[in-house]
């Protein structure tokens, strides 16, 4: 991972954003993203692995293991992070958008040149509606990978044992997963976080809006 071009991406997000875009940068950076890289990956490394059941029935570890776990946690936190990530470079594209605008403009025209963006990260016009929806993609991301976790794993909790009966099983069979506790720690961490992010934007959208009908 080129860190140099991360920490580019990140003050530019920084710079564009309001204060309440500030704290949910460093919520999902410090509470979700490094927690994510540094701790969760390694526990749920080994899920498949010390997934066991009382039975040597071929494949039917593999099948109650897919039953009980359709989608991995990591795999999930994984792509909600990407998209929730996305919108707030959508911001650094437009301003880029802007300042390039103007640059050609500028070599265009000569002295007859008239400025058109004075600040182009200023959040008016287009740029303000980019920044907005850009919220309320966020906030959508969150609570609909909320509501997978829920149905994937009611209560965002995993039990100590589970029973499988499913074929090729020969008959219903205990499956015990691997460090359940600690998952279900993580699991709800990551559902706090999510549900502050989702506040956060819902928060920051909510002043946008109040602003600007103050200076209209």
């Amino acid at each position: 991972m080129n860190w140099g071009v991360f920490e580019g991406l990140l003050s530019g997000v920084n710079k564009y954003s309001t204060a309440f875009g500030r704290v949910w940068l460093s919520v999902v950076f410090i509470f979700r993203l490094l927690v994510y890289l540094v701790a969760a990956e390694r526990v749920w490394s080994d899920d498949h692995k010390d997934f066991d059941c009382n039975t040597l029935q071929p494949g039917c570890t593999n099948v109650c293991f897919d039953h009980f776990f359709p989608v991995s946690h990591i795999r999930l936190w994984a792509l909600q992070l990407i998209l929730v990530t996305c919108p707030s470079l959508l911001v650094i594209m437009h301003v880029a958008y802007r300042e390039a605008r103007e640059q050609r403009l500028r070599e265009t025209k000569g002295d007859s040149y008239r400025c058109i963006y004075p600040n182009p990260g200023k959040k008016r016009g287009g740029l303000w509606w980019t920044y907005l929806l850009s919220l309320i993609f966020k906030a959508g991301v969150d609570v609909v990978f909320l509501y997978i976790f829920f149905r994937f794993y009611t209560n965002y909790t995993l039990p100590r044992m589970v029973k499988c009966e499913l074929p090729p099983c020969p008959n219903v069979v205990d499956c015990f997963i691997s460090r359940p506790t600690e998952k279900n720690i993580f699991t709800l961490f990551m559902v706090v976080t999510t549900c502050i992010c989702v506040v956060l934007n819902l928060i920051e959208a909510t002043y946008l809006i109040g602003k600007r009908c103050h200076e209209c």
